[in-house]
């Protein structure tokens, strides 16, 4: 693989192993990635599938066993990656943070170590929702509030890149809908979001790709629409129509494609219907005199599933 300038991050190879003989534990193995500057990224898979682990690689934590990671072109390890790292925000997933410093203190104190101004401070306090209370101990802070205080430190310096593990963890409803808001504007602004997440559902209309981690392998990568259609999970269609009416469309449909029809009740048919399918055999049910119909495709967490599975 060949960086380009629309790539903001190349993984070629990469693997981490620990122990050796047959003890070896592969955390990472052989994974390839590559991820274009602007965009929202998803990461998921079960845990221990190694997306911690690929977070702490690309920051520079830990060494790999093989393979290559380039941010924005510039060799993770190498001369220069100590200056890029400077453009790399990180939230991990479990953030230590000292109780007896006030939110605004413990910001001032990210920032001397990042090396980014501290007029940054009050204003990403604002962005994140704790102008209010900057002054407060963060030992008084909810798991929310401590979140979204890990959140202002990741955007410190004005990152290009972003590592975040698990960021709406203790977030409500409301906080969790800003918090996307803002990765919506960042990505305008040019900036690469990777994020680490068991909740799929959040992910599923979000993201750009994804890409599934199981057992240290790259098992999927893609946007949502071609995950579903490699896992080939079928669209399921529920129909509603008076009894004479999905007859005539139960003996149609099994002459004209492999479908599994399901009569569920005298009114209302369940159609599972394979992907290469789906828009023939929606024109005929448009086209017949039905009540209602209701179309669903495999969610994420459908199709997370299956491809899990998938070698």
């Amino acid at each position: 693989m060949t960086s380009t300038s629309a790539d903001a991050l190349v993984i070629e190879g990469l693997s981490k192993h620990h122990g050796q003989g047959r003890s070896t534990l592969k955390a990472l193995d052989g994974v390839n990635l590559r991820m274009a500057r602007g965009q929202l990224h998803g990461l998921i898979g079960h845990n221990g599938a190694g997306k911690s682990t690929l977070f702490k690689l690309v920051l520079g934590l830990i060494t790999p066993t093989a393979g290559r990671i380039a941010v924005d072109g510039i060799a993770v390890g190498g001369r220069q990656f100590r200056q890029a790292r400077q453009s790399i925000g990180y939230l991990p997933e479990n953030l230590v943070l000292y109780d007896n410093l006030s939110g605004l203190e413990t910001l001032h104190f990210f920032a001397r170590l990042k090396g980014a101004p501290a007029r940054q401070c009050p204003e990403l306090l604002e962005r994140v929702g704790l102008g209010a209370a900057a002054q407060r101990a963060v030992r008084e802070y909810s798991k929310g509030m401590r979140q979204r205080l890990g959140f202002a430190q990741a955007l410190l310096g004005a990152p290009q890149l972003l590592l975040l593990d698990e960021p709406t963890t203790g977030l409500d409803p409301s906080a969790i809908r800003d918090f996307y808001a803002q990765l919506d504007s960042l990505r305008q602004q040019g900036v690469t979001i990777v994020i680490s997440s068991h909740i799929l559902a959040e992910l599923q209309q979000r993201v750009d790709r994804l890409a599934l981690l199981a057992n240290g392998t790259l098992r999927a990568e893609g946007t949502v629409a071609e995950l579903r259609e490699r896992s080939c999970m079928p669209v399921t269609m529920v129909a509603r129509a008076d009894g004479p009416t999905l007859d005539r469309l139960a003996t149609t449909l099994t002459e004209t494609a492999a479908l599994g029809i399901e009569r569920q009740e005298p009114q209302t048919l369940l159609l599972r219907c394979p992907q290469e399918h789906k828009m023939a055999v929606l024109q005929r049910l448009v086209a017949a005199n039905l009540v209602d119909l209701q179309v669903r495709e495999p969610t994420l967490e459908d199709v997370y599933f299956e491809l899990r599975e998938t070698p």
